[in-house]
């Protein structure tokens, strides 16, 4: 076969005319890009909802508004708990001063209590606080990164 001939298959390597001791040089072929449908419209979901996000659409908006109530929600019940919690003792010993006068070890149990117990008492808050509120922003990654169905 010749170069000239037009109906001779290629196979990727040009033939030059003249010199047989020319080298022989490969032909590029065009690409063909193959893509698998499933992973695309995944990864494209996936970006969609990013750039919703980044770019601050309504959707984007109402899913990072959704994660700050949560958190809100999460800040306000625990201090909720801790004004119960420290903020009830005064009023404890104000209404049974009786207990107000309970000696421990030698100390009067309001010391022990506000003095002593709150420290474990906050820790144990801030301790949950961090841990709820992780799991909040877990739950919000989870729901930015599910695939929609």
């Amino acid at each position: 076969m010749s170069a000239t001939d037009d109906r001779a298959p290629r196979s990727g390597v040009e033939e030059r005319a003249g010199a047989p001791d020319q080298v022989r040089r490969p032909v590029p072929q065009p690409r063909t890009r193959i893509v698998l449908a499933e992973v695309s419209r995944r990864e494209d979901r996936h970006e969609r909802t990013r750039a919703e996000l980044a770019e601050q659409t309504r959707v984007g908006e109402a899913l990072v508004r959704g994660l700050v109530r949560a958190q809100l929600a999460l800040a306000l019940r625990l201090s909720l708990v801790v004004l119960i919690g420290l903020g009830g003792l005064p009023w404890l010993f104000a209404i049974a001063p009786a207990v107000g006068r309970v000696t421990v070890l030698g100390v009067k149990l309001p010391w022990l209590l506000l003095g002593v117990a709150s420290f474990p008492f906050l820790i144990g808050v801030g301790w949950a606080y961090v841990r709820l509120a992780e799991r909040n922003e877990q739950d919000f990654t989870d729901l930015v990164q599910r695939p929609e169905r």
